[in-house]
């Protein structure tokens, strides 16, 4: 699975709008809303951010694990 539908979900089972997200990444929605389209790469220092939002790993984001757990 790729981080474009990870992070989509992620932000879906929280209940949480794409202005919210982008409001804490400190973004634009409508660049928020190109990273879940896969129409832009996420930056890393926005993949940190979000891992912290929704308490999971960075490999989990990724695709690599499907583990949400931190270690």
């Amino acid at each position: 699975m790729s981080y474009v539908k990870r992070i989509r979900d992620l932000r879906e089972d929280h209940d949480m709008t794409q202005q919210q997200v982008a409001d804490y990444l400190g973004t634009s929605q409508t660049m928020y809303a190109r990273y879940e389209r896969g129409a832009n790469e996420l930056p890393i220092r926005h993949l940190i951010m979000l891992c912290k939002l929704y308490n999971v790993s960075s490999d989990y984001i990724l695709g690599i694990s499907d583990n949400k757990r931190i270690f």
